[in-house]
């Protein structure tokens, strides 16, 4: 009989893994370059469910396999030490840990705001001339490259206001000073310059609550926009403390979060050009003259949304996700390296940890993984695969409310420019994945933008 967190497991199977190291697992981690590549490392030597040492949270279970992912959805609680990170942000609390009681509701209201597909078409005008806006802005850049992650951020941040805070957030928002003040705010240093960033950012969303609040008194008789983030919070009673933490998340998560993901599909596309030229000739078929789609139009650009799935499974934007076992769980049905089935035994209170990066490589699922294929996106090839196989925004309960709009979003950004530009890497630029709150490049990723017409 062995024994592992303290429960003797019988005949149960022990979770294989690496020795322990007096370190926490820190010196494993920097040794493969990254948590990222230790990841890889684990799961290609131990298989699909792999116990390690995860620096801040002790003992750790990784898991990359599908059918285990599945197993383990349902549970609603996250390890607190791993998302402290995000605490300067919150007063009332950390969203991103509230207990289950108090996360179904507040989750569920914010599912009305951001899943409606009516309101998602309601603002998508506002969304193509702010899209378009940043385009003509590229147009004159001269020849100059530039700076994808620094600029698709912030537009990706003022979409996300002119969505979710009731038409105010983009009076009174300085899109490129607020994202530069959560970079310093996110970025782990302590002082008066993370301090002053925080100010900045809790008096910025003060002005759009306030703003939204005198203009929600006036909408009262006709009740509340569904797509009004601070509308449905003040509706609902919620407290002003509650509301202000709820925005500044939500404004974290929505910039980062598309942003990135089409700064890595622009970088992936420079360096295929035959894709891109693909994806370009399916804006022709589509739009024909047109400058920007119609919100109909994204469902015929088949070919476009499975480059971006295909990006966000090379290049997740959130590379990790992590729960807490509440009880003891039984997994089972796990083939391991040997291929021999087994059954597994997480205690309670372990942190079960989602390297959805590495989910996103398992060569089990997606052959020759780190290949480029928009392929594999087809609804053939999607059919034919497990459900958790790809998972860019989480899965479960604590899975990112903001999908939906998240891919409209980003796919209107990518036709847009892609039917007005060509994108070709900086020579010379080394584009280097960062593993932080969102899968980052160090150095940013700049390119080159030069005009194309119908055809070319």
């Amino acid at each position: 009989m062995s024994e592992y967190g303290g429960i003797a497991m019988g005949n149960v199977l022990p979770i294989p893994g690496p020795e322990w190291c007096d370190d926490g697992g820190a010196g494993a981690i920097s040794d493969a370059g990254g948590l990222h590549l230790h990841q890889l490392r684990l799961h290609a030597e131990y298989g699909g469910v792999v116990r390690f040492q995860l620096p801040g949270a002790g003992v750790a279970v990784s898991v990359s396999d599908p059918l285990v992912l599945e197993q383990t959805a349902r549970v609603d609680e996250r390890p607190a030490s791993l998302f402290a990170f995000l605490e300067p942000l919150c007063e009332a609390g950390n969203l991103q840990v509230i207990g289950a009681e108090e996360h179904g509701p507040w989750r569920r209201l914010l599912l009305e705001v951001f899943a409606g597909r009516p309101s998602h078409e309601r603002h998508f005008g506002e969304f193509v001339s702010l899209v378009e806006e940043a385009a003509e802005r590229w147009g004159g850049a001269g020849g100059d490259a530039v700076l994808l992650q620094k600029d698709l951020t912030a537009l990706s941040l003022r979409m996300i206001c002119a969505y979710a805070l009731g038409g105010t957030g983009g009076d009174v928002v300085d899109a490129e000073k607020v994202v530069d003040a959560f970079e310093v705010v996110l970025s782990g240093d302590s002082g008066t310059k993370q301090q002053t960033s925080l100010d900045y950012l809790r008096s910025t969303v003060d002005r759009v609550i306030a703003a939204r609040e005198e203009s929600a008194r006036e909408e009262s008789d006709r009740g509340a926009d569904r797509s009004d983030l601070i509308g449905a919070l003040l509706a609902a009673g919620t407290s002003p403390a509650r509301i202000r933490d709820t925005v500044m998340v939500t404004m974290l998560a929505a910039h980062h979060t598309t942003g990135v993901a089409v700064s890595w599909t622009l970088h992936l596309l420079g360096r295929h050009p035959e894709v891109a030229e693909r994806v370009a000739a399916e804006l022709d078929r589509v739009l024909g003259e047109r400058s920007a789609p119609d919100y109909g139009d994204l469902r015929e650009l088949t070919y476009l949304e499975m480059v971006l799935k295909e990006s966000m499974r090379l290049y997740p934007p959130g590379p990790y996700g992590a729960r807490e076992a509440t009880e003891d769980m039984v997994i089972d049905g796990i083939v391991g390296v040997d291929g021999a089935p087994g059954t597994y035994e997480i205690p309670a209170g372990t942190t079960v940890f989602y390297p959805f990066w590495a989910v996103h490589m398992n060569p089990d699922h997606w052959p020759e993984p780190e290949k480029f294929r928009p392929e594999r996106f087809t609804p053939e090839a999607v059919a034919e695969r497990s459900r958790y196989a790809y998972v860019p925004f989480g899965l479960g309960p604590r899975s990112c409310e903001g999908a939906g709009l998240g891919m409209v979003e980003a796919q209107l950004t990518l036709a847009v420019l892609l039917k007005r530009f060509r994108f070709r890497p900086v020579a010379g630029h080394e584009v280097t994945p960062v593993e932080r709150f969102v899968l980052w490049a160090a150095d940013d990723i700049p390119m080159v933008v030069t005009p194309r017409a119908v055809g070319d």
